[in-house]
């Protein structure tokens, strides 16, 4: 088929110089095209220009598995579908579907086939009903693949292309610099016909990663993305992706042919008919975090990392000083970029992006805390041999049953006040399932299953769920009512666009955490003032400078804000969204 955009092919086969300078990049280009858009249509004359029009104040996401809740009697599949169209429609207007293909372990990311619905959750018919009403994220989990899937197994058997497709070490490289999230060795010695090979294994001896240095493997997922496209999604997100390209001798993590991929496939998207967002699941330090933005030519959107690590810290220790210091420093989300706000997910806490914003001393706070709970603590190895703390595994409802002064009665104000921060900061909101319905630690799971990630995976008996939303003196109800409201009312402000300006307030005392939010259009003015502690503070209107001749009223709570009132109380935890009468 003739080429139709000569000026996508060169654009491709420039990025591609960089990647395989080895290879011939416009043939190479040619294929990159073909994989994309196999049939040659759904594909613009021009690249769609960086915008803020890709999201909107009304945009905010569930991440669940396809199996958190069951019956065993309908397909897990059915009965997300109907979760969501009950108890999350205009609340929420996305879903992360986590790992929906048959896998053999880590709970889906090891995956076996990359073009199947796992058949114990559904069929693809089945995630198209929910991308229907949805928006729909799903992972590619590029990194690597099932021990025990057919490529693998092809590999092994020295089948044509797959006998290249795996990333191949010697126990005598040197591999002191490599970059680990877990403790298990590096290399795993596996039998193939052509006699031992030690593979790479960056994640678990089930997990072998690809070799991206062979242009097939980037081929092979391209292909994967257009299926997923086909089948209803609109925002892929790249798992682990930051270990996606290795070279022995270095740390082998955010190397510039791992960039380059990534902006291979964004310019791919920009080019797409249908709407395509690229989100980097990267869970390091901000710097490294930051740079998956590239000039604004790499991924869409990217977690907000240090989040979880530092509304934590500020709830358990009552002060919100190394929470607003970081925000201070945070710079705006380029044009049509944006971040990704969350508290909890289905991995733990992460502790590393917290390296370098908590002292260490509060970090131990933080990680004695969460052990007084009943949470765990996994480890990461370090290129000296040793260890440290990689995640703190706990459901973030739990985790808000503490401080560092002990328990208390503020359990729900405390949850809702770390759920309220990401609600109002810049960027997209996403709530795990189990925060949303406020599930508490499953240590029947971690015994069961042996992995410490099992406290934060329950999965809910959907008739006993219902039970427990209809009832509202749970806490399964008073969370899932408090926390859809509040979305909703969200969604309705356009200073809560992800991109709307954001400056962090100094209100004056370090146990409010506040950022004031303006509409693109500069009309609606927003203060979103939150109380991380247990004690009433009141702080003086000078603070939040309310401009007199505007009319000012809390969102949250109804009241008006006069211009007699010199004063703003906020109770232990509570917030308050503070604005003028400009609203959507």
């Amino acid at each position: 088929m003739p080429e139709k955009t000569p000026s996508l092919s060169r654009a491709i086969a420039k990025r591609l110089q960089d990647i395989y300078p080895d290879w011939d990049a416009d043939v190479l280009a040619s294929q990159i095209i073909e994989a994309f858009w196999p049939d040659g249509s759904h594909r613009r004359k021009r690249a769609r220009k960086p915008s803020n029009h890709l999201w909107s104040q009304h945009d905010a996401l569930l991440i669940t598995y396809g199996n958190s809740i069951e019956d065993g009697v309908h397909k897990p599949l059915d009965l997300l579908h109907d979760f969501l169209h009950c108890y999350m429609k205009g609340a929420v207007n996305g879903v992360h579907v986590l790992p929906f293909f048959p896998y053999t372990s880590d709970d889906g990311f090891a995956v076996s086939d990359f073009r199947a619905v796992n058949p114990q959750l559904g069929d693809w018919p089945d995630i198209n009903r929910i991308g229907a009403e949805f928006k729909l994220m799903s992972d590619l989990v590029l990194n690597h693949v099932s021990s025990q899937g057919a490529w693998f197994n092809a590999y092994r058997q020295g089948q044509n292309p797959f006998d290249q497709f795996f990333f191949e070490a010697s126990p005598d490289d040197d591999l002191s610099q490599v970059v680990r999230p877990r403790t298990t060795p590096l290399l795993q010695e596996v039998e193939t016909s052509n006699g031992p090979k030690h593979v790479w294994c960056t994640f678990s001896h089930d997990q072998i990663d690809v070799d991206f240095r062979n242009p097939q493997v980037l081929l092979e997922f391209l292909r994967i993305i257009r299926l997923h496209v086909d089948n209803g999604v609109e925002i892929i997100r790249l798992d682990a992706v930051a270990f996606l390209w290795k070279i022995v001798g270095t740390p082998c993590i955010h190397l510039q042919q791992t960039h380059d991929i990534i902006k291979l496939m964004r310019m791919l998207c920009d080019y797409a008919e249908e709407p395509v967002v690229l989100i980097t699941e990267t869970n390091v330090p901000k710097a490294e975090n930051l740079s998956y933005f590239g000039n604004r030519d790499e991924a869409h959107v990217i977690y907000n990392f240090p989040l979880p690590p530092l509304i934590l810290h500020a709830m358990m220790a009552g002060n919100a000083r190394t929470l607003a210091k970081w925000s201070r420093g945070m710079p705006p989300a380029p044009l049509g970029c944006a971040y990704l706000n969350f508290t909890a997910s289905h991995d733990g806490i992460g502790m590393r992006p917290a390296e370098g914003l908590l002292p260490e001393d509060e970090k131990a706070q933080v990680i004695a805390t969460i052990k007084d709970i009943g949470g765990l603590v996994s480890m990461r190895a370090l290129p000296d041999g040793g260890e440290a703390p990689y995640e703190l595994n706990c459901t973030y409802f739990d985790a808000m049953s503490r401080t560092f002064k002990g328990k208390d009665y503020w359990h729900f104000e405390r949850f809702l006040c770390s759920q309220t921060i990401v609600m109002s900061l810049e960027g997209i909101p996403a709530f795990y399932i189990h925060s949303m319905l406020a599930t508490p630690n499953d240590h029947a799971s971690v015994e069961k299953r042996g992995m410490n990630r099992a406290i934060n995976r329950h999965r809910w008996d959907y008739p006993t769920l219902r039970e427990h939303i209809s009832d509202a003196g749970t806490m399964q109800s008073r969370v899932l009512k408090a926390l859809t409201d509040r979305l909703k009312l969200r969604g309705e402000q356009l200073a809560f666009h992800p991109n709307a300006t954001q400056f962090t307030v100094n209100t004056g005392d370090e146990r409010v955490f506040g950022v004031w939010r303006q509409s693109l259009d500069r009309v609606q003015s927003l203060f979103a003032l939150h109380n991380v502690s247990d004690e009433a503070v009141t702080l003086s209107r000078s603070a939040l400078n309310l401009i007199d001749d505007e009319g000012w009223h809390d969102l949250l709570s109804g009241d008006a804000i006069g211009t007699d009132d010199h004063e703003i109380t906020l109770a232990p935890y509570q917030c308050r969204w503070i604005t003028n009468s400009a609203q959507s």
